[in-house]
């Protein structure tokens, strides 16, 4: 049985990644859901409500994550990768909205 010591710089870093990572995570998926749903039709603002709900349960599921994974590396690259990978995507169809508006 191997025995877990905390740290107080293991609970900070599962901290930082908790809160910056869900933060970054939940910002890039309500800007891709935001646009994703305008651009399928939806009214803006109840796109962006809906999105904030989803990305409300989508932080406290990445927070949770962060303290229940068992690599701390891979979840800050998945969150934070993720993140941006979706913020990304939802400037691409952002522009693709502003172009076929134009």
């Amino acid at each position: 049985m191997t025995s877990t010591t905390l740290t107080h710089r293991h609970i900070a870093s599962r901290t930082a990644v908790a809160l910056l990572g869900g933060y970054v995570f939940t910002w890039g998926l309500i800007a891709l859901g935001v646009a994703l749903l305008y651009s399928a039709g939806m009214e803006f603002h109840d796109a962006e409500h809906l999105s904030y709900i989803v990305g409300l349960l989508a932080f406290l599921l990445a927070f949770l994550v962060a303290f229940a994974a068992r690599g701390l590396r891979r979840v800050a690259l998945v969150l934070v990768g993720g993140g941006a990978l979706m913020a990304a995507a939802a400037s691409w169809v952002q522009g693709l909205i502003i172009a076929a508006g134009a």
